[in-house]
């Protein structure tokens, strides 16, 4: 078989996924391949141009922990910060940003461009070819045939994309991009499972037609908190962003069109997001409501167009524009751009194994919406992840899989590859068991020695970071060794503070578990001899209160994570033969069968898998291990 020219790693697609994991595989390096077939559209955000928010903020940092490229991007080009949910716990606060979506995709294009062993060129992946039952590479559109030893698919939103605005449709994996529409063909002709999911985006206002004054502002943090561990400040100007709402008859203009509504016309197949509906959805599931949120968002600096979050939707142009003027605010609004909803073919999830790779064609790869996720920041983490692993299998390395207890990406790519989604998959805490130990502010101290162990974070890096770990366990050390006594001057600072007076000697550590104080007020508290000079940076102190504040529910966790080990650490043989089990269900032999799990512990987590099978699986490995541990006792 010939070939045009040969890479280690290919990667299929320019969007978040895509840039990702070429990044991550030319890093480690291999030679890598960016096949897109746009360069103008690298890492578009064709939809709402903002980074992170609840889960999502905790993906972007442990993306940036591991020595991925998002968390940078955005602190470069990121026009609002907010850190959401601050008066709530630790676990659930998330940082989020607007972007300027043109500078933000000149920014990751320029990334890519920069990357030594990693070519850029423009085509369109019509076929994949094999060699000896694995991966060989891809044949572009042209004819062109490109070796490799790993290829990522990273297809985003074009696998037979179809879009819609109102009863009008075209082929397109979105506004004005061409679809992929041989590739899906060929995922299926090898016996992969496809699905078809939705999904949407809003129309497009000129800012100087909207009335912002009737409006309520919605101002970014200041300081502006980066995402990135190595961003040491955010030096560009805030914008703000605008809160308008939906009325009674904004909801009467969409009832009296839903016969143009593709959604509700039956014209659309695909399953659509449950957890960012269109706003047809809205009026209809939630009849009681008089207001939906609209938020107004700057999409750039140097352009005039305002994305409204919360009117997603593929009504006639004409249509969009009434449900538009019927919103305070917006009555004289000019609309640039209508919203529109495209459908797109999914490879099932549970086809993966934990590392992306799939089970059918070893060395392929799947990243992104190909697997049925929804989100910039959901694609990146699996771009990142599956360029690693690409990179690792065509240097013949194992794989590196993280676990639900070490971070979100791990939560993320279990669900996916253990319970699959028949709808578009979006990351919340809620989905997290141990989510007090997978804090947002805590994702280096949880994945860094990972990335630099794997060969994305430098030493220099990591010797910044491991300085930053000394200085909390020493604080922390310090904290727990100093005694506070109780004399009246220390209960006249406690007092101050509204605080109860000490009857007894504390710790500095057991005081500044009391809700009502904080490191810094702790310290005021005197104590025997000089008190050392104290120059910790912001994050330490936060480490450093978190550690202690929560002391007895992160040992709990902690606890709780440790019996999930014991079963997460015990493998299913691989040649186990689900279907002769008869000692189990059939449905439960039949699911175990479709997605082979490779730990007791994965198992447990298939919905319809008994915990009664479970017992029956951890004799049957029982029985198989037993032989083998006393040989290798012997």
């Amino acid at each position: 078989m010939r070939f045009d020219a040969a890479y280690d790693v290919i990667v299929v697609g320019g969007g978040h996924a895509g840039c990702e994991a070429a990044l991550a595989a030319a890093r480690l390096g291999g030679r890598a391949l960016l096949l897109t077939m746009s360069l103008e559209t690298i890492a578009l955000m064709p939809c709402n141009p903002a980074i992170g928010g609840l889960a999502k903020g905790h993906l972007v940092r442990e993306i940036d922990a591991l020595g991925g490229e998002m968390g940078r991007c955005i602190d470069e080009t990121g026009i609002q910060f907010r850190m959401l949910n601050t008066g709530k716990g630790p676990a659930v606060r998330a940082p989020r940003a607007q972007a300027d979506k043109r500078r933000y995709r000149l920014a990751m294009r320029r990334r890519l461009e920069e990357q030594p062993g990693l070519d850029l060129v423009t085509g369109r992946a019509e076929q994949v070819l094999f060699q000896a039952g694995r991966i060989a590479g891809v044949v572009t559109e042209t004819g062109g045939r490109l070796r490799c030893a790993a290829l990522v698919l990273a297809t985003g939103t074009f696998l037979n994309g179809l879009c819609h605005v109102g009863l009008t449709n075209y082929a397109a994996g979105r506004a004005g991009e061409c679809a992929a529409l041989r590739l899906s063909d060929a995922l299926q002709q090898l016996g992969f499972e496809i699905g078809r999911l939705k999904t949407g985006t809003p129309p497009r206002l000129h800012a100087a037609s909207i009335d912002f004054a009737a409006c309520a502002e919605q101002p970014g943090d200041e300081p502006p908190l980066p995402f990135s561990y190595s961003t040491t400040k955010i030096e560009q100007p805030q914008l703000s962003c605008w809160l308008t709402h939906t009325n009674p008859a904004t909801h009467a203009v969409i009832r009296a069109n839903l016969g143009a509504s593709p959604l509700y016309a039956g014209v659309i197949k695909g399953i659509g997001p449950r957890y960012c509906p269109s706003l047809e959805d809205k009026v209809m599931r939630f009849p009681e409501r008089r207001q939906h949120q609209v938020f107004l968002e700057p999409e750039g600096y140097e352009t005039p167009e305002i994305y409204c979050n919360g009117i997603s939707t593929s009504l006639p142009a004409e249509v969009q524009r009434q449900v538009v003027h019927s919103i305070a605010g917006l009555e004289r609004a000019k609309m640039l751009r209508a919203g529109y909803a495209v459908e797109y073919d999914f490879v099932m999830p549970t086809q993966l194994l934990p590392s992306l790779m799939t089970k059918r064609v070893p060395g392929l790869f799947h990243a992104g919406q190909i697997n049925g996720t929804s989100g910039y920041e959901e694609a990146a983490a699996q771009g990142l992840m599956a360029g690693i692993n690409a990179a690792r299998y065509a240097s013949g390395k194992e794989p590196v899989v993280l676990r639900r207890d070490q971070a979100y990406i791990g939560v993320l790519i279990d669900d996916l590859v253990t319970k699959g989604t028949r709808e578009p998959y979006r990351m919340f805490t809620s989905r997290a068991e141990y989510r007090l130990l997978l804090r947002q502010d805590n994702a280096d101290l949880r994945l860094r020695d990972i990335g630099h162990e794997v060969g994305l974070v430098d030493e220099a890096t990591h010797r910044t970071f491991r300085a930053k770990r000394r200085l909390i366990e020493a604080e922390i050390t310090r904290l727990e060794a100093t005694a506070v006594h109780p004399t009246a001057e220390n209960n006249a600072i406690l007092a101050r503070f509204g605080s109860a007076s000490l009857g007894t000697a504390r710790s500095l550590a057991t005081l500044l578990a009391r809700p009502e104080l904080d490191y810094w007020k702790v310290n005021e508290l005197l104590v025997a001899g000089d008190k050392p000079a104290r120059r910790l940076t912001a994050e330490v102190v936060e480490q450093v209160e978190i550690a202690l504040k929560y002391k007895g529910y992160i040992a709990r966790q902690e606890d709780e994570v440790a019996r999930f080990l014991k079963l997460e650490e015990r493998p299913l043989p691989a040649d186990l033969e689900y279907p002769e089990l008869t000692m189990l269900s059939k449905e439960v032999r039949e699911k175990l069968a479709a997605i082979r799990p490779q730990t007791i512990g994965q198992a447990s987590r298939i919905a319809g898998v008994t915990p009664a099978a479970i017992s029956i699986l951890g004799v049957l490995t029982a029985r198989r291990d037993g032989p083998a541990r006393r040989t290798g006792e012997a």
